[in-house]
Parts: structure tokens; sequence; C-alpha cells
């Protein structure tokens, strides 16, 4: 049974926070921020929770993104990516090295841990237009 792990996707002035993991076996690689869910926690909480604890920033969950199943290493894990907005305070690094507000075209420019790339491709396809019209079905012909 995979671990669920849930995973901030912080929009802000039209970008999305990416944070740089310090240690670790996904040290370097950037990811949405989130954790695991602890007993008793709705994964709005755990959301919450872990980017308060992480970054000390407060944000509003909105809704349930993406779910990415995911086999490392180290275990299997299922991947939830909630859309949420950043509300307020000041970042402050405590499990990460460093972050970066990213236009949701640029996402797929990090490194990324392999289970958020489906989820930023996802996005950086949403907010490019052209690509979007391409692949899904724009009105009646």
């Amino acid at each position: 049974m995979p671990i669920p792990v849930m995973a901030a996707i912080i929009r802000h002035n039209g970008k999305i926070l990416l944070c740089q993991r310090k240690t670790g076996a996904l040290a370097g690689k950037w990811e949405f921020p989130g954790g695991k869910l602890e007993n008793g926690e709705s994964p709005e909480e755990c959301l919450v929770r872990e980017v308060r604890e992480e970054l000390g920033v407060e944000i509003a969950v909105e809704r349930i993104y993406k779910a990415v199943n995911m086999h490392y290493n180290h275990g299997d894990f299922l991947l939830l990516g909630y859309l949420t907005k950043y509300v307020s305070g000041e970042i402050s690094l405590v499990v990460h090295q460093d972050y970066a507000w990213v236009e949701p075209e640029r996402l797929t420019d990090y490194d990324l841990a392999m289970a958020n790339i489906p989820i930023a491709q996802s996005l950086k396809e949403e907010a490019d237009p052209a690509r979007a019209s391409v692949s899904g079905y724009s009105g009646a012909h």
C-alpha cells in the first residue's frame, strides 16, 4: 500500500512556489512543499500544518488537483497535489535549502522530484493556451 503524501501547489500573483530539498533521498531536487498525514488529520489540515512548519506561511486549500503514484527505492508513494493559495507570512526555510516563485510555463525547467513532474507538466500545459486548444476539444464543428 503506497504512503499518501500531500503536496501544496501554492499560487500567488500568477506564480507557483517550488522548494529545493536540503537533505534525504531527494536532496537537491525541487518539489511542491508538503508532507505525510498524521493520525486523524485530513489532507487539508496536513497541508496547512506542513506548509506552516516547513515555510512559516499560511495557505488556503482549494481542491485536489492531481494524484500521482510513484515508486522510489525508499518506498511507494501516492502524491496528492492540492491547489492552494498563499494567504500570509514571510517564507522561512526549515527543511529546504532554496525556494522560487515560478511561472507555470517554467515549472519543468527545474530538476523536480519524479512524483512532482506529472503535476508540473499538467500545470504547464494548462497555462499554455495554444497547447490546450490543440489537445482539447474547443468548440462545435
